[in-house]
C-alpha cells in the first residue's frame, strides 16, 4: 500500500530475522560431533604452555585426551573470561569484577566490573571486553532485557595501564586482536565490529543469533561462537518496554521470554507456536530460545560454513570455540560438554 511508510510509524519496526541459509544453512554438525570432555556449564577455552584449559563455574580445568577434566584451581567467583599470554601465563576474569594475571590481581580502571572476554595480541597487549557498566557478566539476560548499551573495549599495551578503545557497545562478548585494532562481537546488535582509533565500525551485520567469543583460525580466518538464536517472540518482547519490565519484576529470570543457553528442561518455560511438541516430536526447525551454532569466517570475516545444534538438539549455548593442535573444540555451556567436531 502507498500508505505503508506512514502507517509503519505507528505500527513500530517490522520483526525481521535473517534466515539460516547460505553459510548458515541448518545442519546437525554439533549434535553429530564427538564429545571431547563432559564438563558442566563448560564455558571458556584456552591453550597455554602446551595444555588445554576450560572453565566451569568457579573452577579451572585442564583437558586431556581420553580422560576426565582435571580441576587445577578454584576461584572465589565464577570465571567469566580466560586468555593466555605468550609466556603461558593465564589471565582469569571473575564475575565479581576481579582480574587475575599469573595469579596476581590486576588494578582496573573505574567502571570495569563485567569482564566478558580477554585476548592477548601479538605485541603482548591485553585486550578486555567490559560487557556492561550496569550488570555483572552473570546477569547478561537482564542487560539485554534492559536494552543497555554501556559496554566497552579496553587495551593495555606492555608497560602501560588500560586505556579505553571504544564505548557504547551493546554487550561486547568476544575479541580477536588484529595489530592495533580488534574485531569485537557486539551481541545485542547481532554483529561484529572493528574497534581501534576510529571507534567501532561494523564489519559483519545481521547475524541470525547472539555472537559470543572469537578465536583465530589456522587458515587466517576466524571462528565465531553464537550462543543463542534470534527469535520473533523475543524480538517482539524487546519492543514492548512496559511488558518487559513487568515480566522482569514478576517472573523468575529463568522463565523470562528471552534467549537461553538451554531449553526444554521445565514445563514452565515460555513457548512459541511451533515450538510445542506434536505427537511427542520436537521439530528441528521449531522456534527456540536456545541453539548451538559455530561459524567459520574467512580472512575478510565473511561467513563460510557453520555447525549447528538445532531446536531438537542438546549441544546448545555455544559460548567458545578454538583450534588447538589441529583440532577444533567447542564449549557448549548449555549442553554441559566440550565437543570436537570433524574438520570443516
Amino acid at each position: 500500500m502507498i500508505f505503508d511508510p506512514i502507517l509503519d510509524i505507528f505500527r513500530g519496526k517490522a520483526i525481521t530475522i535473517p534466515p539460516l541459509d547460505g553459510a548458515f544453512r541448518a545442519n546437525t554438525g554439533l549434535d553429530d560431533s564427538a564429545v571431547f570432555a563432559e564438563l558442566p556449564a563448560a564455558d571458556n577455552l584456552c591453550a597455554a604452555g602446551g595444555r588445554l584449559f576450560a572453565s566451569s563455574g568457579a573452577g579451572l580445568y585442564a583437558l586431556r585426551d581420553g580422560g576426565a577434566p582435571e580441576q587445577v584451581e578454584t576461584f572465589a567467583s565464577t570465571i567469566t573470561a580466560l586468555a593466555a599470554a605468550q609466556d603461558g601465563a593465564l589471565a582469569v576474569a571473575l564475575d565479581d569484577g576481579t582480574l587475575l594475571e599469573g595469579g596476581k590481581p590486576v588494578t582496573l580502571p573505574k567502571g570495569i566490573a563485567c569482564i566478558t572476554a580477554l585476548a592477548y595480541g601479538d605485541d603482548g597487549s591485553l585486550w578486555l571486553a567490559n560487557g556492561s557498566e550496569k550488570q555483572p557478566a552473570s546477569a547478561w539476560v537482564a542487560d539485554l532485557m534492559e536494552k543497555n548499551a554501556s559496554g566497552s573495549v579496553w587495551r593495555r599495551k606492555p608497560g602501560n595501564a588500560f586505556a579505553k578503545v571504544a564505548g557504547g557497545i551493546e554487550w561486547p562478548y568476544g575479541i580477536l586482536p588484529l595489530g592495533d585494532e580488534a574485531i569485537v562481537s557486539e551481541s545485542w546488535r547481532h554483529r561484529l565490529v572493528r574497534v581501534g582509533s576510529g571507534g567501532a565500525k561494523p564489519v559483519l551485520k545481521h547475524l541470525p543469533g547472539y555472537p559470543a567469543r572469537l578465536s583465530p583460525a589456522a587458515d587466517g580466518g576466524a571462528w565465531l561462537a553464537i550462543f543463542a538464536p534470534r527469535n520473533r517472540l523475543i524480538e517482539l518482547v524487546l519492543q514492548e518496554k512496559h511488558y518487559r519490565y513487568d515480566m522482569m519484576a514478576s517472573v523468575p529470570r529463568e522463565f523470562w521470554i528471552a534467549p537461553s543457553l538451554s531449553s526444554g528442561r521445565s514445563f514452565l518455560e515460555p513457548l512459541q507456536c511451533g515450538g510445542i511438541r506434536t505427537m511427542g516430536v520436537h521439530k528441528a526447525w521449531a522456534p527456540s530460545r536456545s541453539h548451538g551454532l559455530v561459524v567459520r569466517l574467512d580472512r575478510d570475516l565473511a561467513p563460510v560454513e557453520s555447525l549447528h545444534s538445532r531446536a531438537n538438539g542438546s549441544r546448545h549455548g555455544t559460548t567458545s570455540v578454538m583450534e588447538a593442535d589441529g583440532r577444533l573444540l567447542v564449549a557448549a555451556k548449555g549442553g554441559d560438554c566440550i565437543l570436537a567436531p570433524e574438520a570443516m
